[in-house]
């Protein structure tokens, strides 16, 4: 299958497509007898791989790891897991992230029109809003 086609499929640029093979973000891509890139499908499992590790924020640093480490001799299996288990690891701690976010993103709607009566009352000033930072649903370390 030719670069255009995998690009098209997989929704890359034939640009990343080449520049993954070129950094070694993928294993090198098979070329016909005229020197143009054969993919197969172990090759597009490879690209979609590295597309989703990309998208959840593995660096291209540890996808090179990754994928040289595929090519090595010997068993590198362990070492394989190791980088996704630490991929999973920055992934488990970047949902933590974004439920807090979300939290708060859920408190300041849900009392949004409560918060700019009391403020345009005067009940509410600057002095004595939340203080969201010491609330536990959104600082677990707050008490």
């Amino acid at each position: 299958m030719n670069s255009k086609k995998v690009a098209e499929i997989l929704d890359v640029s034939v640009d990343t497509l080449r520049y993954y093979e070129r950094v070694g973000v993928i294993p090198p891509v098979t070329r016909d007898k005229n020197g143009y890139r054969n993919y197969q499908n172990n090759d597009l499992n490879w690209i979609f791989l590295a597309k989703s590790l990309r998208n959840a924020g593995m660096s291209v640093e540890s996808m090179i790891e990754f994928a040289t480490l595929a090519q090595s001799s010997g068993d590198v299996s362990a070492a394989q897991k190791e980088v996704l288990h630490e991929q999973l690891a920055q992934l488990d701690q970047k949902f933590a992230e974004l439920e807090k976010t979300r939290n708060l993103l859920e408190y300041k709607i849900e009392t949004y029109d409560d918060h700019l009566a009391k403020f345009k009352a005067g009940e509410m000033t600057a002095d004595n809003a939340d203080k969201l930072w010491q609330m536990p649903k959104f600082n677990p370390s707050a008490k």
